[in-house]
């Protein structure tokens, strides 16, 4: 069925026959689509007209598609789905690291990559409409402040830092169960429903973003410790603010 809001797709791919393939099949589902065939050419049309999502390759002629997939996931709130033939291990877990929200090896079947993107979308927009719901705006914990609605951490000596959406997703699942174990599958269905995530791993990947930005030591955390065998738990007190 055809997505009810026509939202804006970059397919950011330098093969002319996979981005036509590609933007014909989100097209037939409601999309609507621009291709570029180089990073530059995005980046400059992003500050113009901000897509919802951008689709990667990382095989581009003028840069490393994961330089410019860091580059949209830390400096703008849109989703992004890695294409590539790039089927390594490392390189999945790398561009989920750098904060990719989903990683879709050549060759693919068009359908799936169409599901995989509505998936993110419908993801990227859950988020808000659970903040409205619960009514809580910002949450305090262990000298921290998050505020949802911006994406963005502040530290008690009032340093700012902006998470992807698939950061603060985790995050937001973590402040709304403080002091509960969680498994992987726990997270995972919270995270997105019934729908499965590209690989387990990429739960640990997203936790590791995470640490990095809140634990003084990231390789012996205070806030979110690992329960081995059985998951994860977000330790310190947490306070919900309007």
């Amino acid at each position: 069925m055809p997505v009810t809001s026509k939202k804006l797709i970059y397919v950011i791919e330098d093969e002319p026959d996979i981005a036509t393939l590609v933007c014909r099949e989100l097209e037939n589902f409601g999309f609507e689509t621009r291709t570029f065939d180089t990073g530059t050419q995005a980046s400059r049309s992003i500050k113009h007209r901000q897509p919802d999502l951008c689709i990667v390759d990382l095989g581009l002629p003028d840069m490393d598609g994961m330089g410019l997939v860091r580059e949209l996931c830390e400096t703008h709130q849109i989703g992004v789905v890695i294409l590539t033939g790039r089927g390594s291990l490392p390189d999945r877990v790398f561009g989920l690291e750098v904060g990719a929200d989903d990683y879709i090896i050549k060759p693919f079947d068009p359908r799936e990559l169409v599901a995989r993107v509505k998936s993110v979308c419908r993801r990227l927009e859950s988020q808000p409409s659970e903040i409205q719901v619960s009514s809580h705006s910002e949450a305090q914990f262990a000298g921290w402040s998050y505020t949802p609605s911006t994406l963005t951490l502040k530290s008690a000596e009032g340093e700012t830092t902006e998470l992807s959406s698939a950061e603060s997703e985790l995050l937001c699942v973590l402040l709304k169960s403080p002091k509960q174990v969680l498994s992987r599958d726990q997270l995972m269905g919270r995270l997105m429903g019934r729908e499965s995530m590209p690989f387990d791993r990429s739960i640990d990947v997203r936790m590791s973003r995470i640490r990095k930005k809140l634990e003084a030591d990231p390789k012996d955390p205070k806030i979110i410790k690992t329960v081995y065998g059985a998951g994860y738990m977000f330790v310190a007190e947490v306070s919900w603010s309007d």
